[in-house]
């Protein structure tokens, strides 16, 4: 059984979008939550190796919705080792 490592990142509004998407694309990420300031959460994306392209746009939109509402926030970055 692989071991799971946890990162933390803050990040404003505007930089939610961009984040998560450089965040997909380095490949070895299981799931991302993100909460708001007061850590609550808004979503949860589990991430499966086969997950690309089309299968993104609904996720990414609803990110994108999210970081127009918030002006920070806190993602939770499991990944695969």
């Amino acid at each position: 059984m692989s071991d799971q490592k946890h990162e933390e990142f803050v990040v404003n509004g505007d930089n939610l979008l961009a984040k998560v998407k450089e965040l997909i694309a380095e490949g070895n990420v299981r799931r991302i939550v993100i909460r708001d300031r007061d850590d609550k959460t808004l979503i949860e994306l589990p991430l499966t190796l086969g997950v690309v392209g089309t299968v993104l746009a609904p996720v990414l939109a609803a990110v994108g919705t999210i970081a127009a509402l918030v002006t920070e926030c806190k993602i939770i970055v499991e990944r695969r080792d």
